[in-house]
């Protein structure tokens, strides 16, 4: 008999083999007009359901921080033949592992939204200030080490109509902030898009707006949300769906419906899923996800979350796994596909769309810390607490003196250099100019009824301060997989790679 004897090196491989690997899905990447698998090369169609429970929740709700609700909700995504969810708000402190893994057990991608009402561009009155950027930047931090996040949104419907068309001018100067961050903290490209309403008067401008320009101004994917099809009635030409095939026939990026599923006829039969996933739409559109999840007061669910936190099935989930199930559009392989179509040519400025071609700056915290540094005259904490009234307490002493280093114009293009530093630091910087140059410095000048003090300032002046730029942060990310797990993961493999002679490189 022949006794074989196997290494303590080959066991620990072959048990590390065993183990396989800790995240199966595999990246989606872009090529074109279409996104695929990173790995096996097939085309990948988004089959996606919007995600925000939020109906038993007393507020604002982060609903990948919850394990039980995850498990809960995901095999029931799977079983319904769901590769996405998009969800629309999440808090980045919070840890987000188990639910990322119960994705990937369920086989499930991640688009995420990365402005959350709290810290957003607002459409009527836009500013993109380091709140909004801070938030941003953590949330990416946070999501952009799972590889089944397939991508981040970095707007929603922000312009609506033709009056709020500067709004978008700061999207994308936040779409370039977000794209340049990716470059420089992540290990794979992360592609970012913009989710669009169906505003008929302004549609075709937006579309082509976020694709013109710049590679780093230009958005990587399009969501369109869309509720033309509305019952059993409507057929693919009646609907409007054909002609938003049209719309973006020569688009040279990846197009979904961000959201779709129309609700004017109950219970829904989703009739334009075999269009949306059939010849009809799969050569220009790469799938759709459909609104939503969970009951809520709008009547869209698809299951209902009752008082016990459990779900029971609606009649809207039963009839969309009814017509989705059979549909399984295969498309193209990757290395065939050899479409290369030219980016679109930006809209011109009219009376209708007006945001400038020069976008906002990127918000710095370390450059607003300088400013703050150099006041003498700031805010109280009284003035700070008191959120709601600062626009209040901008307009009054904006009255009394310039405001143009605070102030910021997406229409001329004409940005103050302290434009993006938050509400409050603001406050401090025109109550120190009142206080420098009106007050004559004179202590009772620093008042304005409480709501400023004097401090020391602990530089003379904010020369050069506005120049100053935030670096990524260069300690360990708040989540995707947990930070300290990492850490030791990656300290094992070295480990391992010493053992086995493998170079570090090579891992």
């Amino acid at each position: 008999m022949v006794k074989l004897t196997v290494s303590p090196i080959l066991t620990l491989a072959l048990s590390l083999a065993a183990l396989g690997p800790l995240w199966a899905l595999n990246p989606v990447s872009i090529k074109g007009t279409k996104f695929f698998d990173s790995v096996t090369q097939d085309q990948f169609f988004i089959k996606g359901v919007a995600y925000q429970p939020r109906t038993l929740a007393a507020g604002f709700s982060d609903p990948l921080s919850k394990p039980a609700d995850c498990k809960r909700d995901f095999p029931l995504m799977k079983d319904l033949g769901l590769n996405t969810v998009r969800v629309y708000q999440v808090d980045p402190s919070l840890n987000h592992d188990e639910c990322m893994k119960a994705l990937e057990n369920a086989g499930i991608y991640l688009i995420l939204d990365l402005m959350v009402p709290k810290h957003s561009i607002v459409r009527n009155n836009p500013e993109y200030d380091t709140n909004i950027w801070n938030n941003v930047r953590s949330t990416i931090d946070a999501f952009e080490g799972y590889p089944n996040t397939l991508g981040f949104f970095v707007g929603n419907e922000v312009t609506n109509d033709n009056k709020t068309t500067v709004a978008s001018g700061y999207v994308k100067a936040m779409l370039r902030d977000t794209k340049n961050y990716i470059a420089s903290t992540s290990t794979r490209k992360i592609p970012v898009g913009y989710a669009n309403n169906d505003d008929p008067d302004i549609r075709l401008q937006i579309q082509s707006y976020f694709n013109c320009g710049k590679d780093e101004e230009r958005i990587d994917f399009f969501g369109i949300n869309l509720y033309e099809w509305c019952g059993a009635s409507t057929t693919y030409k009646t609907s409007g769906y054909a002609e938003r095939t049209k719309d973006i026939a020569s688009y040279s990026i990846p197009v979904f419906l961000s959201e779709f599923g129309c609700n004017l006829v109950t219970p829904r039969t989703f009739p334009e899923v075999k269009s949306i996933f059939g010849p009809d739409m799969t050569d220009n559109w790469s799938g759709g996800i459909v609104y939503e999840w969970s009951q809520e007061d709008n009547n869209y669910g698809l299951v209902q979350v009752k008082p016990d936190n459990t779900v029971s099935l609606m009649p809207d989930y039963t009839n969309l796994k009814t017509v989705l199930s059979p549909l399984r559009p295969t498309g193209v392989k990757m290395d065939a596909f050899k479409e290369s179509l030219p980016i679109s040519t930006c809209p011109a400025i009219t009376s209708t769309w007006e945001p400038s071609e020069k976008l906002a700056p990127t918000p710095s915290s370390a450059a607003c810390d300088c400013m703050m540094s150099s006041l003498s005259c700031v805010a109280s904490d009284q003035a700070v607490a008191t959120t709601e009234s600062l626009g209040t307490l901008l307009n009054t002493v904006c009255g009394m003196t310039s405001c143009d280093d605070i102030s910021s114009n997406g229409k001329t293009g004409v940005y103050g250099k302290y434009s993006f530093c938050s509400p409050a630091q603001k406050l401090s910087y025109m109550y120190n100019a009142y206080y420098t140059n009106i007050g004559k410095k004179a202590a009772a000048t620093c008042n304005f009824n409480g709501m400023a003090k004097l401090q020391v300032a602990t530089k003379s002046s904010d020369q050069g301060c506005s120049n100053v730029k935030d670096t990524p942060n260069s300690e360990a990310k708040a989540g995707g997989p947990n930070a300290g797990d990492q850490v030791k993961g990656d300290s094992f493999m070295v480990a391992l790679a010493v053992l086995l002679g493998v170079s570090v490189l090579a891992l």
